[in-house]
């Protein structure tokens, strides 16, 4: 038997070790290869569109393609967005989908406070407990995504906590116009913070793709995490005319966060997913209630005064949900809402053979 005995391993091309062994026999390696759960990103390649698929004149808090939530404000912000979810835009890179952000009216000055971006949440024990954030072990993480867009130039990307407290300002640049490009940004853990007294299913940690950022939110690019006040170091200073221009387009997909385990600043394949994986997952935030021509669950008669309706949610969501319920017919009451289920009531008599109460829509929204 045959033994080869040695520290590392390393193709002949590249600058840095593949696989590097330790004394206790167990080794460390960079695996480009899929490994599954890596992703800390839902609906990262824009399947899941429960709300639509087109969103024009979007406005602040809307959110546009599951999980992806439009911010938009500052004082006589004149410009004017569309969202929509692309089909068969991106098979070249893999994806059948994209999230495309269009600009319908141009903002030619823009002020220092104005801001218009695409934001995405993680929930704080997704991703707390795993990065090892606020401790001294506190490990890089891996941001990669695709993106195109009709203007070329520098754009802004903010990486934050929860609270807003914290922040770590990069810029990415757009090459060649309507092409698509992969972009990868690695960045180094946060040391400091209160990471750590954060738990639970709130907000604790904010990725947001600027498209028209003002001055006033402007840090020093790619810098170390630090403590930011009034989103004041939440972006960093990027150079493109795309507010200013009528027509042009800014598309993504593809996007992948992922904890750094071996600090190589390498970002693995895009995990991809099934879409009802993706819509389960998705779901915890936002459920819609499937109806049939307009016609959905039918209340049922639970004692001689009153009938009832019941929806189960398909999975536990985030928290109680706000319900948006309409009915064929009278006001209902909501007798019970759960992260589980929801149940209404109406009053009808025992000898009411009309099969005429029934919900005609419901969506059920848990939304970071």
């Amino acid at each position: 038997m045959s033994q080869l005995k040695v520290n590392t391993i390393r193709h002949t091309g590249a600058s840095s070790d593949a696989v590097t062994l330790a004394t206790d026999g167990t080794c460390t390696a960079k695996i480009t290869n899929n490994l599954s759960n890596r992703n800390l990103i839902i609906n990262g390649a824009m399947q899941v569109a429960q709300r639509g698929t087109t969103f024009n004149s979007v406005s602040e808090g809307d959110v546009t393609l599951d999980r992806f939530k439009w911010e938009q404000g500052g004082t006589s912000v004149t410009s004017v967005w569309n969202v929509t979810q692309k089909s068969d835009a991106a098979r070249e890179i893999g994806f059948e989908h994209s999230l495309k952000v269009e600009v319908a009216t141009v903002d030619s000055s823009l002020a220092s406070n104005h801001y218009s971006q695409i934001k995405y949440l993680i929930e704080t024990d997704d991703i707390v407990r795993q990065s090892s954030y606020g401790l001294s072990s506190a490990k890089k993480m891996t941001l990669s995504f695709y993106v195109k867009s009709s203007v070329t130039g520098t754009f802004p990307l903010a990486l934050n906590d929860g609270s807003g407290s914290r922040s770590n300002p990069h810029v990415y640049t757009i090459n060649s116009a309507n092409t698509w490009e992969r972009k990868t940004i690695t960045f180094n853990g946060d040391t400091g913070g209160n990471w750590q007294s954060q738990t639970g299913n709130a907000a604790g940690f904010g990725i947001r793709f600027g498209l028209a950022i003002g001055s006033g939110y402007f840090g020093t690019a790619d810098g170390a995490w630090a403590a930011d006040s009034s989103y004041a170091n939440l972006y960093a200073s990027y150079s493109n005319s795309l507010v200013a221009t009528s027509g042009a387009t800014w598309e993504i997909t593809g996007i992948q966060l992922e904890v750094d385990s071996t600090g190589s600043g390498v970002a693995t394949d895009f995990e991809h997913r099934s879409y009802a994986d993706e819509l389960a997952k998705c779901q915890r935030y936002f459920y819609k209630e499937h109806v049939t021509d307009a016609v959905g669950p039918y209340f049922t008669q639970y004692f001689h005064t009153h009938k009832f309706v019941h929806i189960w949610y398909p999975v536990t969501m985030r928290t109680v949900p706000t319900p948006t319920v309409t009915y064929s017919t009278g006001s209902p009451t909501a007798y019970k809402l759960t992260t589980n289920h929801f149940k209404a009531y109406t009053s009808s008599a025992y000898n009411d053979s009309s099969n005429t109460h029934y919900i005609t829509a419901a969506q059920f929204d848990a939304e970071l």
